[in-house]
C-alpha cells in the first residue's frame, strides 16, 4: 500500500488526479490522507468524486472513502480497459480536469476510450475546452499520445450542462525535448446569452495589446445562445496558451486584457511550454522516462507533480536554471 500526504505541496486535487492515475498505471494499491485539509473546505468536493468514479471505471478498482467532505480514500486498481460511457459531473465543475484525471490511464489501456462529458467546459481554475485542445493535446501529440476532443456545448459556472468528447487510443509515451516556438497568437472569444459585443470586446483588446507588443494575432468570435450563460477567452501561441473567463462586473475589456497579458509573459521568456502546461506534462515525461522542457517559473501544481511523479514511479526529475527559465529533465 503506497502511502500519500494529501497536504503535500498545492495540497489540492492535483495530488488526487496524479497519484491514482499512475496507481491504477503501475497497479499498486493506494492511500490519500489529509485531502485538501489546508482548504476553507476540506475534502473531496463533487468533482473530485466524479473524477475518482471514472478513474475506477476504467480500472475496476475498489474504492474505500469516496463521499462528500472525505479526506482520506484508498484505491486498489485492476487491469485498466478501454470504456465508452456518458458521464455527467452534476455541476459546472470542470471538464477538462475531469479529462486530465484519466488521461494517462486511457494511455495504458487495454482499448479505446471514449467519454461523453457534461459539466463546465470554461469555469475558473481549470484549463478551458479550448487550452485542451490546442496546447494540451498538441504537446502530447509530440510524445505520442493519440486522443482528440470535440466540443458540442460550453458550459459555464453556475449551470455547467456543457458537453464535450474526449476519445483516446493507448498509446505508448515517448521522450521528447520541447523547444519554444513560434510568435504568432491565435485564439477564441466565445460567449452564451450575452450580446454579440461582448466576445468582440475581448477579443479586440486582447489583439490590439498583442500586436503593440508585435505579435501577430488572429482571434475567432463564437456566440452561441445555450443553458449556460458566460464568456471567455483563449489564446495560444504553440505550447504556449493563456484562458480568462468572464465574471458579473468583469468587464468584457478586462477578460481579454487579462489572457492577452499571461499570453506575453510566457512569450518574453521564450520558454518551451507555459506555466501551467508543464505540470501537465510531468507524468507523461515519468512514464516516457526521459523528455526536457523550460518554463518560465515553477508553479506549486508542477513542484508538486514532480513529487508525486517521483514516489510513484521511482523516477528522479532535473530541475536547473538556465538563461532565466527553469529547465525541468528527466533521463
Amino acid at each position: 500500500m503506497i502511502e500519500i500526504d494529501g497536504s503535500y505541496g498545492e495540497g489540492g486535487g492535483q495530488i488526487l488526479r496524479t497519484s491514482i492515475a499512475l496507481s491504477a498505471i503501475i497497479g499498486e494499491n493506494i492511500i490519500i490522507r489529509n485531502i485538501r485539509c489546508n482548504r476553507p473546505q476540506k475534502g473531496l468536493k463533487p468533482q473530485h468524486l466524479r473524477s475518482i468514479q471514472t478513474m475506477a471505471l476504467m480500472c475496476d478498482a475498489n474504492v474505500r472513502g469516496l463521499f462528500p467532505g472525505s479526506t482520506e480514500i484508498c484505491f486498489s486498481p485492476s487491469e485498466i480497459r478501454g470504456v465508452e460511457q456518458d458521464i455527467s459531473i452534476g455541476t459546472a465543475g470542470s471538464i477538462p480536469l475531469l479529462m486530465q484525471s484519466i488521461m494517462p490511464m486511457a494511455a495504458c489501456s487495454s482499448g479505446k476510450t471514449k467519454l461523453r462529458i457534461t459539466g463546465g467546459t470554461d469555469v475558473s481554475w481549470s484549463p478551458s475546452i479550448d487550452y485542451m485542445t490546442n496546447v494540451t493535446m498538441k504537446a502530447l501529440s509530440k510524445m505520442g499520445y493519440k486522443a482528440s476532443i470535440r466540443l458540442i456545448d460550453r458550459g459555464y459556472y453556475p449551470k455547467g450542462k456543457g458537453i464535450a468528447e474526449i476519445e483516446i487510443r493507448p498509446s505508448a509515451m515517448k521522450a521528447f525535448d520541447f523547444k519554444p516556438g513560434n510568435s504568432t497568437a491565435y485564439g477564441i472569444s466565445h460567449c452564451s446569452n450575452l450580446p454579440e459585443h461582448v466576445p468582440r470586446r475581448q477579443a479586440y483588446c486582447a489583439k490590439t495589446f498583442l500586436e503593440k507588443n508585435g505579435i501577430k494575432t488572429h482571434i475567432d468570435f463564437e456566440t452561441k445562445n445555450l443553458i449556460s450563460t458566460g464568456s471567455g477567452i483563449t489564446l495560444w501561441s504553440d505550447l504556449i496558451g493563456s484562458v480568462s473567463i468572464g465574471k458579473k462586473g468583469h468587464p468584457a475589456e478586462k477578460v481579454g486584457m487579462e489572457a492577452a497579458k499571461m499570453l506575453l509573459d510566457d512569450m518574453r521568456s521564450k520558454a518551451a511550454v507555459d506555466i501551467h502546461l508543464a505540470d501537465q506534462l510531468i507524468p507523461y515525461i515519468g512514464l516516457a522516462g526521459e523528455g526536457t522542457f523550460t518554463t518560465r517559473v515553477l508553479t506549486e501544481h508542477c513542484l508538486t507533480n514532480i513529487h508525486i511523479t517521483e514516489q510513484l514511479l521511482d523516477v528522479r526529475f532535473s530541475i536547473n536554471k538556465t538563461g532565466g527559465l527553469e529547465e525541468v529533465s528527466l533521463g
